[in-house]
């Protein structure tokens, strides 16, 4: 089984310049009519309602019990809500959503006229001013330390042709840095039975907010003040463990692998995986088919 790695050239511009990546495969909605902030209010963990005209969270989508349905990045226009999330992923909070949209004043559209361009690095700030403001819908919340463009679908490929001096992140190299940042993926180290805060999703949540599906166990879980598992990163040395590969304290299970990439940062191979609570202290060994696995320290 081969490991993921980044190209050189396009890892070292995202951490000491700027590059560039095509996140066009993205999926979109928008949210219309006078309550539309209201409704999406009550549907996702974070607070909508006060975000500024131009600003964007990132927040979850819950159950009743508390799991993700998924995550999504909310952008706040002046006559509309954009949501943004994965690929793949828009029908699914679509149908969430429209599931609850009963005498609401809003209305819910698909917006593939829209897409996502990523900009990653120290740069990332300087070259997004320069994306012209008829091309530019707003900006995202970035996850990887850049800033993420939302712009009018028609004019992407003369928005990346614009940018054509700066790399362009691969998909590997994107899986890196994500991977290095401790940045999960629903659908890989967050699934439907996965709970907010067991993938470190805090800045996901408002706690001041008003109700929202799924608060209660939220709630009743930050209370008690730990979960039973938490998402980590691991170092793995040369070992290239599959994904749900399982953790070991002697013979007892206490985890299991989601990702694994090789990681210029830690100059080894470095995965996320689900420890148990009684094991998240910094230097913990943990058995794996053959080899080991370690959580570095801060």
């Amino acid at each position: 089984m081969s490991v993921v790695e980044a190209v050189g050239s396009e890892y070292q511009a995202a951490n000491n310049g700027c590059a560039v990546f095509d996140g066009s495969d993205r999926e979109q909605l928008r949210i219309t009519g006078p309550e539309a902030a209201s409704f999406l209010q009550g549907m996702v963990t974070n607070d909508v309602e006060a975000l500024p005209v131009g600003g964007s969270c990132y927040a979850a989508m819950l159950t009743v019990k508390g799991s993700m349905v998924g995550d999504a990045r909310i952008l706040k226009r002046e006559n509309e809500l954009v949501i943004d999330t994965g690929p793949g992923r828009g029908a699914t909070v679509k149908a969430f959503l429209e599931k609850y949209l009963i005498s609401e004043d809003c209305e819910l559209h698909d917006a593939p006229e829209l897409a996502v361009i990523g900009l990653v690095g120290p740069k990332s700030q300087e070259l997004a001013a320069k994306i012209p403001a008829d091309a530019r819908v707003g900006e995202l919340v970035s996850m990887l330390g850049g800033v993420d463009v939302v712009v009018k679908r028609e004019q992407l490929a003369a928005v990346l042709a614009a940018f054509g001096e700066l790399p362009r992140l691969s998909a590997s190299t994107l899986e890196v840095l994500r991977v290095e940042k401790n940045v999960p993926l629903f659908g890989v180290d967050m699934t439907e039975v996965t709970i907010p805060l067991e993938a470190n999703l805090d800045h996901a949540i408002n706690y001041k907010k008003g109700c929202y599906i799924g608060q209660e166990v939220i709630a009743r879980a930050t209370y008690r003040g730990q979960m039973n598992k938490k998402l980590v990163q691991l170092l793995v040395g040369e070992a290239v463990p599959e994904r749900k590969t399982e953790l070991k304290q002697g013979e007892r299970k206490v985890g299991w692998i989601t990702s694994v990439v090789k990681s210029p940062k830690h100059g080894q191979h470095l995965a996320l995986g689900y420890v148990h609570r009684d094991f998240l202290a910094a230097g913990t060994t943990f058995e794996m088919a053959g080899a080991t696995a370690s959580i570095p320290s801060p």
